[in-house]
């Protein structure tokens, strides 16, 4: 939705509780997950491959023009699911122990990261330079997931990443980041902890009650 935004498409969105995922969404979603994009008869599914598509079909390219360039854009697009992981096996902790053990490890992750924003060639405050581009829009959810949970959690695994925290703070002040999630996202965020008896989940008992 990042890009649909980025590029002034006119779009419908259907959410789907992935809980109870309906006999529909199944037929056309391979793999059962999300997203999936509907372009006429056509069904794309899988993020990478709905991002690529939405690039080459749709203005603005948001992918360099230069093709080493752009390879490269392509790799670090292909890290996400590192970068995802590592942040995310924080807030999905069960224990304490393990939510610490994860906040150990992420900075491996980060400082490759923080490494490509370095050497990138450019001022940002995109990955890119001035303009949002699709390795932004391919981090900004799982930045915007860890910062959510990181205001009760306090663990700031960025701190020492300077240029992450900087890339991280563009991203979640422009509309077109926040704006693709729905109304209730933070509450459904937290009450997916409590659901799952997170260890996270503690950090929010005055936010939202556990069910």
């Amino acid at each position: 939705m990042i890009l649909l935004r980025a590029k002034d498409v006119e779009f419908d969105v259907t959410y789907i509780d992935l809980r109870e995922k309906p006999d529909w969404f199944l037929e056309i979603s391979p793999h059962g997950k999300v997203p999936v994009l509907k372009v006429d008869d056509e069904i794309l599914f899988e993020s990478n491959a709905i991002a690529e598509y939405l690039d080459e079909a749709v203005a603005p390219r948001l992918h360099p023009e230069d093709p080493i360039a752009r390879a490269k854009n392509r790799a670090w697009t292909d890290f996400t699911g590192t970068f995802a992981g590592a942040l995310s096996k924080i807030h999905y902790a069960k224990t304490r122990e393990d939510m610490e053990a994860a906040v150990g490890a992420a900075p491996d992750v980060l400082a490759k990261v923080e490494g490509a924003l370095a050497r990138r060639g450019n001022c940002g405050p995109y990955f890119n330079g001035p303009n949002i581009s699709l390795v932004d829009a391919a981090y900004a959810p799982f930045l915007q997931r860890y910062l959510l949970v990181d205001e009760g959690l306090g663990n700031d695994v960025l701190k020492d990443f300077p240029l992450t925290r900087a890339w991280a703070d563009t991203l979640m002040a422009d509309e077109r980041v926040t704006g693709a999630v729905p109304d209730n996202f933070e509450e459904e965020f937290i009450r997916n902890l409590h659901r799952r008896d997170l260890y996270a989940r503690e950090f929010f008992e005055n936010t939202l009650a556990a069910e």
